[in-house]
């Protein structure tokens, strides 16, 4: 984890105590369901400058994401995925705090030392914390250990297609508990398998940069809206926008 503050360079990281309160359940309310997913087209006549195609995208989502955090203020701004300094800065010039946590490559570390220790155990040794389950749940343990309710903002961008069914469907409950009420999610979605791995830069209040980059697992799905609004079930409110690319935005305020 990394904690950026209002400057244009990276703080010292602090270091997080074991144990960090706030894992149980003190500070969450209870919020409505989800509505169902609504659907937008991306791409139409928004007045939005319009992204060099070789490099970017206008991003609908992200104008929306912008529009939901307006007023906040000094808020608190979580992103899992890469830390890319004009994003950090971006936010920070807006009055965030940014914290970054590279959630694909920090699993794939998690995995290989829990590999390596799994392979030292004895053969009649207790096995139950190598389950999938419980190998989940050490890893946001350890991963996302924050205080309920942090967070006024997530870039989760598109995490969700790659994790494992397990991982994937508890990190979405604990993004649930890290948001305050009022606070928002902007993930992404792809309509297809993607041949490609794509991170993500913040242009500006309109465009991405989708950049090309190695990623250490697979597409692991292609999910439904039914399946996103159940991810995202306890949020107030969700909506979509698809662009012709095949990537979907969702937007979902708690």
């Amino acid at each position: 984890m990394s904690f950026f503050n209002n400057k244009p360079r990276p703080a010292q990281v602090p270091t997080r105590p074991a144990g960090l309160p706030g894992s149980g359940t003190h500070g969450v309310s209870a919020v409505r369901p989800a509505h169902s997913v609504a659907v937008a087209k991306a791409g139409g006549s928004s007045g939005a400058p319009i992204a060099d195609p070789k490099s970017g995208r206008q991003s609908n989502g992200l104008k929306e994401f912008l529009w939901q955090l307006e007023g906040i203020g000094h808020g608190h701004l979580l992103d899992l995925g890469s830390a890319r300094q004009t994003t950090i800065t971006f936010f920070i010039e807006r009055g965030f705090k940014v914290y970054t946590e590279d959630l694909l490559p920090t699993w794939q570390r998690f995995l290989e030392e829990d590999e390596q220790q799994a392979k030292k155990l004895a053969s009649d040794s207790d096995r139950s914390e190598m389950s999938p389950k419980r190998r989940a749940e050490r890893f946001l343990e350890s991963s996302m250990a924050y205080k309920n309710d942090t967070f006024d903002a997530v870039l989760l961008w598109d995490v969700l297609d790659y994790l494992d069914a397990e991982l994937m469907n508890k990190l979405a409950a604990r993004i649930t508990s890290l948001v305050r009420d009022g606070g928002v999610v902007f993930a992404m979605f792809h309509a297809r398998k993607p041949t490609v791995f794509h991170r993500y830069r913040v242009m500006d209040g309109h465009n991405l940069e989708l950049i090309p980059a190695s990623c250490p697992f697979q597409p692991q799905r292609v999910f439904q809206n039914r399946e996103i609004s159940n991810l995202f079930g306890r949020f107030r409110t969700s909506k979509m926008f698809v662009g012709r690319d095949q990537l979907r935005e969702g937007l979902f305020v708690k």
